[in-house]
C-alpha cells in the first residue's frame, strides 16, 4: 500500500437519541472530533423512487489509525461531514499489514 493523502478534513460525527415530547426519540449527532482523511469515489447509482430520486455513491475513505475503543476511531453507524456533505460509514477495516491506517468504506446518498 502506498501512503495515503490525507488532504481533506473531516469531522467525525455520532448519533445520539433524545426522548420526544411524542414518546419516541428525537436523533441528533454528536461530533467527536476532526480527522484528516483520503477519501476516494466509488461508482454511484440512481434509483428512481415514486416522489424522489436517491443517488448513491460508494467511497474508501481512509484516516490515520487508532486502537479499538479510542473515540478517535471510527466505527460503522457514525459518519463523516464535509461541510454539507454526509459519508455514512458501513464497515472500518485495517488498511495496512503496519495497522497505521484504518479503510473506511462508506456512502453518501444524495437526495435530487
Amino acid at each position: 500500500m502506498s501512503v495515503p493523502r490525507l488532504n481533506r478534513l473531516l469531522v467525525l460525527e455520532e448519533a445520539a437519541r433524545s426522548p420526544d415530547d411524542g414518546g419516541g426519540h428525537r436523533l441528533s449527532w454528536q461530533v467527536l472530533g476532526q480527522l484528516w482523511a483520503e477519501v476516494t469515489p466509488g461508482t454511484g447509482v440512481e434509483r428512481a423512487g415514486e416522489f424522489v430520486t436517491l443517488a448513491s455513491v460508494p467511497f474508501r475513505i481512509v484516516v490515520r489509525a487508532a486502537p479499538v475503543g479510542s473515540p478517535a476511531r471510527p466505527r460503522p453507524e457514525q459518519r463523516f461531514r464535509d461541510g454539507s456533505r454526509i459519508f455514512r460509514i458501513l464497515a472500518v477495516a485495517e488498511a495496512d499489514p503496519g495497522q497505521r491506517y484504518l479503510t473506511c468504506f462508506a456512502r453518501e446518498e444524495v437526495v435530487a
